[in-house]
């Protein structure tokens, strides 16, 4: 029973305050800590077992047992797992960042060298190459080589490899007893206490109190007074929950086992019905509808990792009062690390719902080093690539599911458009309607099928809504050619079209800048109304002369009157000088912040019917009041497609005075 009294070795108690103090940010970490030591002890154990190793008691469950007692302010955690002795002890809690799954795994990988043949050895300069190949680019597409699920687990499933989680626990602790029987020692069992300032004691049990122990540790904590929250019961389930909840052992806090859920994403996928997968998502987002697609896959290179991700059968809003809530949890060996991982997924794939678990991260990964992790990024460009690749598929063999999730989630692939790397393949993903098939989606492959022989351009028309493209005044002109135009009716699909620039050589282009003659090489299509004879040559000075009465009446609020320079069918448009289109001005306008109605061109159609009437009427004397009504009446309407109101109380006064003289003049017809 003698007590013997050790200094920490190799460090000091800067080092032992740092790490307990400022390595851990949530104070709550120490028990997802602890417990995922736990879990390594018990897999060394299961490994040890499987290959035919003796352990000490065989017969004891592989669990995990938390207990509290409030009187003294005492948690207990015990699990059956692989213990240690005396100089284990000494050795794994006496010297920081000394790891015994570390240690356990080097020497099983060593094992495994002393078995394979002297030719299967790789070369140095083999080993030198792999050195070198770390250095690549991350932005590089390895090759990704999936995991085969036939092969069997082996030591890697254990967590811990650096030995600094342990200390996490003087966060909340006065003071730690650790007693443990080791699994293949001499069976006696040792207590290891320390308060976490500089020293520890190690003494032997014996006699009665060595009586009962069993093979494993039990860690005693002693909490500090400000760290009372943890020995309440609801408190240490919801961390486990939170944390731990899919370790493979059960976890048994007071006597109930709280993580009855398994890490379905662990699990092959030969083996799991469609009815768990659906089961998991509920319990993972809440979300009562099932999942319109999964993706589940594990990969070996070249990270190693298992991805679990849900397309939600509902829309999913992340772009406003939920925008930091979205990206899939981070595991590493089961273990919860951060949820909503936003490095894992581009900002267009924010809709997907699952978990992604990993290997090549170490468990105490703080959140500011995550954003900064070679390895984290190389994870979430293969999810990419792996994403891209089930899209594809779907868009391909399954447009109808396919066309179902674009309708939830399109707005959010759209923006794959600022993805330099990736936007070529995000391109053939897009859909929109288009005056070819304006209740259904088209994506731009169809479009490019259809297109006319000799046209070179993708045309679309921006608006805020398919009602309001319909009637865009430019529309009209390709409609009579049949040639194809994509309504584009979400704020970003101009950008995105933009950012694009063209699809197989055919560039994207607005109707509303279609120049002059652009069209004209196109016949019309049957059935098409007949055009109207061009201006004569003693029209076209009243034309001249209307240009320049509307231009008096408007006055400021427009920046200049013309004919129209391209093709169009109604009466007037209104055009920005700056040679944009009303959408994208819009836009400007808005994150410019900029009120008020732009200053723009008005131009006329002289080939429309109502535009030659107001000639005639303006031949007759351009001071008619009715006359400027009737053109302040039709700068309303332009400046009502183009997405603007101006004055609509004198708008209203006006609209009245010339229904009340239209309906004096129709009655009087009608005699």
């Amino acid at each position: 029973m003698a007590e013997t009294t050790h200094q920490f070795r190799a460090e000091t108690c800067k080092l032992l305050n740092i790490l307990t103090h400022s390595l851990y940010t949530n104070h709550e970490i120490f028990l997802r800590e602890l417990l995922s030591n736990a879990s390594d002890a018990l897999e060394k154990v299961r490994f040890l077992q499987t290959t035919g190793a003796e352990v000490r008691d065989p017969e004891l469950p592989l669990e995990i047992r938390i207990t509290t007692d409030k009187d003294n302010h005492v948690i207990t955690v015990a699990d059956t797992g692989i213990g240690m002795t005396e100089q284990e002890l000494i050795d794994n809690l006496g010297t920081i960042a000394r790891s015994g799954s570390e240690e356990f795994l080097k020497a099983r990988e060593a094992e495994k060298a002393a078995a394979k043949p002297a030719d299967e050895e790789k070369p140095a300069e083999e080993t030198k190459a792999d050195d070198e190949d770390e250095e690549k680019s991350i932005n590089a597409e390895e090759p990704i080589v999936e995991h085969d699920d036939s092969k069997p687990d082996d030591a890697s499933q254990i967590i811990g490899r650096f030995g600094i989680g342990f200390y996490s626990v003087f966060m909340v602790a006065k003071k730690v007893e650790v007693t443990s029987v080791s699994a293949t020692g001499d069976g006696v069992p040792h207590v290891w206490t320390s308060d976490g300032t500089g020293s520890f004691t190690i003494r032997t049990l014996e006699g009665a109190e060595a009586e009962g122990v069993k093979r494993g540790t039990c860690i005693r904590i002693f909490l500090r007074d400000e760290a009372h929250e943890y020995e309440e019961k609801f408190r240490l389930e919801g961390i486990i929950r939170k944390h731990s909840n899919f370790l493979p052992f059960a976890i048994q806090l007071d006597g109930e086992r709280v993580n009855t859920t398994a890490a379905l994403w662990r699990e092959p996928k030969f083996s799991i019905t469609k009815e768990q997968y659906n089961e998991f998502y509920k319990f993972l987002t809440y979300d009562q509808k099932e999942p319109l697609d999964v993706i589940h896959f594990s990969v070996d290179a070249p990270v190693q990792f298992n991805c679990l991700l849900y397309i939600p059968g509902s829309t999913v809003d992340v772009f406003d009062e939920r925008k930091d809530e979205w990206g899939p949890d981070l595991y590493v060996r089961r273990v919860l690390i951060d949820r909503h991982n936003k490095e894992l997924l581009p900002s267009y794939f924010a809709f997907m719902k699952g978990v992604v678990d990993t290997e090549d991260l170490p468990l105490n990964i703080s959140r500011e080093t995550l954003q900064e992790n070679v390895v984290l990024r190389k994870i979430g460009q293969t999810i990419t690539r792996q994403l891209l690749t089930h899209f594809e598929r779907l868009a391909k063999n399954d447009p109808e599911k396919y066309e179902t999730i674009w309708k939830l989630h399109g707005k959010y692939i759209k923006f794959g458009f600022d993805s330099y790397q990736y936007r070529d393949r995000v391109a053939p993903l897009l859909r929109y309607y288009s005056t070819a098939q304006e209740d259904k989606f088209t994506s731009l492959d169809d479009y490019v099928s259809r297109m006319k022989p000799d046209q070179k351009e993708i045309w679309y028309v921006a608006a805020s809504s398919m009602e309001a493209a319909k009637v865009n005044p430019h529309l009209g002109q390709f409609r009579r050619k049949g040639l194809e135009v994509l309504y584009l009716t979400d704020p970003v699909d101009e950008f995105a079209l933009e950012a694009i620039m063209e699809y197989q050589k055919h560039p994207f282009k607005s109707v509303e800048l279609a120049e002059a003659g652009a069209l004209d090489a196109f016949p019309d299509v049957e059935n098409a109304e007949p055009k109207p004879e061009p201006l004569s040559e003693e029209q076209k000075p009243e034309l001249d002369a209307l240009i320049s009465a509307v231009k008096t009446i408007l006055g400021d609020q427009v920046k200049d009157v013309r004919a129209a320079t391209r093709p169009i069918d109604a009466a007037a448009c209104l055009v920005s000088p700056d040679g944009v289109t009303s959408s994208m001005e819009k836009l400007m306008r808005v994150m410019q912040k900029t009120d008020g109605i732009p200053q723009k061109i008005l131009e006329l159609n002289p080939d429309n019917a109502l535009v030659r009437s107001l000639m005639r009427i303006c031949r007759e004397g351009a001071e008619d009041d009715t006359f400027k009504d009737m053109v302040n009446a039709l700068f309303d309407t332009t400046l009502l497609l183009d997405g603007y109101m101006n004055e609509p109380f004198a708008m209203a006064e006006r609209s009245m005075r010339l229904l009340r003289q239209a309906a004096g003049w129709y009655s009087d017809l009608r005699k």
